[in-house]
């Protein structure tokens, strides 16, 4: 999969809903070194969903609040369950990509308070979905993709809605809000790959507003 270099810097895939390409390359070293600082507080790890069954995906959390799961339920947390401490603090350069990029997608004011870092590795995907575990949905999604390209899945508010498909690269990123907040939305398997910076890692960088 490659970038097609000829492609809308702007792409509009749903009502509210936008593609920035390569977004967030400007920031890139920062974004990096923020992200390796990050992890190196709280790891990645692998979460139990609530029906028993182990996710592909590793995660973990910046910011006042994480999303966590096991068979309790899903919720966020203002603290990480694997220590019982805070969650590191949210880096500057993330809370200005976040910020940033709602605001190109006409979401003004967008203040997260939560960044939930997804790892993939090739062979992992993540299931068609809905962010509903916040509080707010008048506040959009930021989702900034790092690393081995993969293929974002944009449906509906229903799960059998139809979805389409669109590539992602190293630096794009997604918003969606309004209309599209809750609309069903996941990545198909990740594909075998080496990136320069990642290697073979896809990283995904989810912000909200959870409380």
């Amino acid at each position: 999969m490659m970038r097609d270099l000829f492609a809308e810097s702007h792409e509009t895939i749903g009502p509210g809903a936008v593609l920035l390409r390569g977004h967030a390359l400007p920031l890139e070293d920062e974004i990096l070194a923020a992200l390796e600082a990050v992890t190196a507080r709280a790891p990645f790890r692998t979460m139990m969903t609530p029906g028993g069954y182990t996710m592909s995906v590793a995660m973990t959390t910046c910011g006042d609040a994480g999303w966590v799961s096991d068979r309790t339920g899903y919720r966020y947390s203002s603290t990480d369950p694997e220590t019982g401490k805070s969650w590191p603090e949210m880096p500057q350069s993330f809370r200005r990509l976040a910020t940033g990029a709602a605001a190109a997608a006409s979401y003004p004011g967008f203040d997260p308070d939560s960044c939930l870092i997804n790892r993939y590795e090739p062979g992992t995907r993540l299931s068609l979905h809905q962010d509903k575990d916040e509080r707010d949905y008048s506040q959009p999604i930021v989702s900034v993709s790092l690393g081995l390209p993969a293929t974002f899945l944009f449906g509906g508010p229903k799960r059998a809605d139809p979805t389409a498909k669109y590539p992602l690269f190293h630096g794009d990123v997604a918003v969606w809000g309004g209309p599209s907040r809750l609309f069903f939305h996941g990545v198909s398997m990740v594909k075998e790959g080496e990136h320069a910076r990642l290697g073979r890692r896809r990283v995904n960088l989810t912000f909200r507003r959870a409380l």
